[in-house]
């Protein structure tokens, strides 16, 4: 056999094991979302922050506010349950490869380069109950915590997709889908939840 076939066989074989690794990542969080309404949680308060934002009826505005934090702590219980559900996963399947790109298993072959997907929904779930809003925010405070919330739920959705298939492809959607980089959603969150962040893939 001549390099080059045993190259492609080699290709094959990981391109077969990596697709098969990310089908049992998206079946197992899948698992554990499929009773929840998360993601359509995510959608209303993306665009009801939007709406709210450019309303300009002072008590329109405040009705818009009032629904958009019951949605909050709709979203706050149900994603506090996943994350608590999710821990009981064991260790060898929670693990998320820290590399750009996906390799199969390569998370159980160096786990030191890979951070713990049970630690980050805990930490998603503590930084989406800290932007949550309350009723004593005037309203230039409650738009810039449903931007710090915009920002919160934008990273938790990077890492469920990292989790799926890989960073790239994470950051990928994130720039189709909400126009913003994984830089720039970074750069947005909470300090805290960027510092408890960093520190969980290691570079803190």
């Amino acid at each position: 056999m001549d390099w080059f076939t045993l190259f492609l066989v080699v290709s094959v074989a990981l391109y077969l094991l990596k697709v098969q690794e990310q089908r049992q990542r998206v079946l197992l969080l899948a698992s554990f979302l499929g009773g929840t309404q998360i993601e359509k949680l995510l959608g209303t308060l993306m665009d009801g922050y939007l709406r709210a934002a450019g309303e300009q009826d002072p008590q329109r505005q405040a009705q818009v506010w009032a629904v958009l934090a019951q949605n909050e702590e709709k979203l706050l219980g149900q994603f506090q349950r996943f994350a608590d559900d999710f821990a009981q996963v064991p260790d060898n399947r929670a693990r998320v490869s820290t590399l750009p790109l996906a390799l199969p298993y390569f998370d159980r072959i160096v786990p030191a380069a890979s951070f713990d997907m049970r630690e980050a929904l805990q930490l998603h779930a503590q930084a989406i109950r800290a932007a949550c809003g309350d009723e004593s925010m005037t309203p230039q405070q409650r738009k810039e915590r449903a931007f710090t919330m915009t920002a919160e739920l934008m990273l938790m959705q990077h890492t469920c997709h990292w989790f799926c298939k890989s960073r790239t492809v994470a950051s990928v959607r994130l720039m189709a889908r909400h126009k913003s980089s994984y830089e720039q959603v970074l750069q947005s969150v909470a300090p805290q939840t960027l510092y408890a962040y960093k520190k969980l893939l290691k570079t803190a």
